[in-house]
């Protein structure tokens, strides 16, 4: 891989006119960790004097890539205006909007969609979880209406797949709308299509787990010591189960003068392949790399990463990586970059674990769309987290949720110490923090600090309870 990812960057250094070659190149820079190289290669590509609408299509979907929304969304209205018009790129359009803030102007683009293309599975999921749905904003007939168009014994995955969209659109409604009953039927639907569409591997995600434990014990050359602190701007790693509450937390952080969110990037793992030397390849891939990491030079790995990141600071003193599934690589990172601050969310069981069933991740986060599966998983968050805690005491920080939505000034003083930084009143109205923002909760974190989130699974405690036998289960 690093060979590879050398040639790479070479090629990237020469001029490509070719639509298709240059696309493939950029993603292929990102695959390999080559982030920097791949910006630049796409800034010499975008400097053409004339572009297509495909051309700039493409780009703005590299952008979003890199998590350069504001660039990917300017790129995409060229687009647009120049003729482009099919409906994922409509619906792309909408997810831009949200993620910048104008939730009115997506949800414009998302009726468009649905009148246009009833059966867009995809946009109705993201109409439904624009807003609160209310009695007056509410798409019930329509969801149902279309599911009429869908068999429940279609044999068809695609077919299966926008039906488990329309029916985890009608759930949300449903339960925005206190129809708890009916909101179940539609979850536990929705859920059973995606589980036999996304088979969730139990035995694959132990011996990660297994196999991370063991490693951490056996690491290779450390970086630099706990107290130096390298030049250059400071990456604060938010860490946690998803749904845990690592977007609150990231957008409170980031109102700080001195903080910028890089958003969910996923550079830390990408350079432990990069280190490796191992292609990332799914479960065989991941325990390669893992049982490589014994041998590795952290100060290499860590060097490789600020290399690769330091560009998303844009002027600040730090900047956050909220990446949830980077609570897997703790003790990489410690050992890599031991002058960054990780932080872990930390949220009720029931309540983290019922947010995760109920989202609709699409055709990742398998563990999400079975009970027995989810258990499962969090059981195997626990064990990691709970290792790292005793054998590396102090390497990541607890941020409880409830804390920080109930005593929010207290919990984020505690917080910002162990960040090095002083308290400022911005940091408590995440509602005033304007950067886009692209995770399932952001509409959410739009607004101002609220408690309503706990304790939501109680709408659905009878059906949940084998879920909770399950987790308590874990305790003993």
């Amino acid at each position: 891989m690093r060979a590879q990812s050398e040639q790479l960057v070479r090629a990237s250094q020469t001029p490509v006119a070719d639509l298709p070659l240059a696309t493939q190149l950029v993603q292929r820079l990102c695959f390999s960790g080559e982030i920097t190289a791949a910006r630049a290669c796409l800034d010499r590509f975008e400097s053409e004097a004339a572009l297509s609408a495909d051309v700039l299509v493409v780009q703005a979907h590299l952008r979003w890539n890199l998590g350069e929304f504001e660039r990917a969304l300017a790129l995409l209205e060229r687009a647009l205006n120049a003729g482009v018009d099919e409906p994922g790129e409509h619906h792309f359009y909408a997810m831009l909007l949200q993620v910048s803030g104008d939730t009115e102007r997506a949800g414009q683009v998302l009726d468009m969609c649905l009148r246009r293309w009833p059966g867009f599975g995809s946009a109705a999921v993201s109409l439904s979880n624009l807003r609160k749905q209310t009695p007056a904003t509410q798409h019930l007939d329509f969801l149902r209406r279309q599911l009429e168009r869908f068999p429940v014994d279609s044999v068809n995955p695609e077919a299966r797949f926008v039906r488990a969209e329309f029916t985890a659109a009608l759930f949300k409604e449903l339960d925005d709308l206190g129809q708890y009953e009916a909101a179940w039927q539609a979850l536990a639907h929705s859920n059973a299509l995606m589980r036999e569409l996304n088979p969730y591997d139990a035995a694959g995600e132990t011996a990660i787990a297994e196999a991370l434990i063991d490693a951490s014990q056996h690491s290779g050359k450390a970086g630099a010591t706990r107290g130096q602190r390298l030049d250059g701007p400071t990456p604060i790693f938010i860490v946690g189960m998803p749904r845990s509450g690592t977007t609150l937390l990231d957008r409170m952080l980031s109102n700080h003068s001195q903080v910028i969110s890089a958003g969910e990037i996923n550079d830390a793992l990408r350079q432990l392949h990069w280190v490796t030397d191992v292609v990332p390849a799914g479960v065989p891939g991941m325990l390669e790399a893992i049982r490589r990491s014994r041998r590795i030079d952290f100060a290499e790995l860590g060097a490789r990463y600020l290399e690769q990141t330091q560009w998303r600071a844009h002027g600040r003193s730090y900047y956050i990586d909220k990446l949830p599934g980077n609570v897997q690589i703790v003790p990489f990172i410690r050992r890599a970059l031991p002058h960054a601050r990780i932080l872990h969310m930390v949220r009720e069981p029931m309540d983290v674990c019922f947010s995760n069933f109920k989202a609709m991740f699409g055709n990742v986060s398998a563990y999400s769309y079975d009970l027995r599966s989810l258990a499962h998983y969090y059981g195997l968050y626990v064990r990691l987290v709970n290792h790292w805690h005793n054998t590396l005491p102090g390497a990541m920080l607890d941020v409880s949720y409830a804390e920080l939505v109930t005593d929010p000034e207290a919990s984020l003083r505690r917080v910002l110490d162990h960040c090095g930084l002083a308290i400022e009143q911005n940091c408590l109205h995440p509602e005033r923090n304007s950067a886009p923002v692209a995770t399932p909760s952001s509409v959410q974190v739009r607004e101002g600090i609220h408690t309503r989130a706990i304790g939501q699974w109680q709408h659905y405690a009878t059906q949940l309870e084998p879920l909770k036998v399950m987790l308590e289960g874990l305790r003993h």
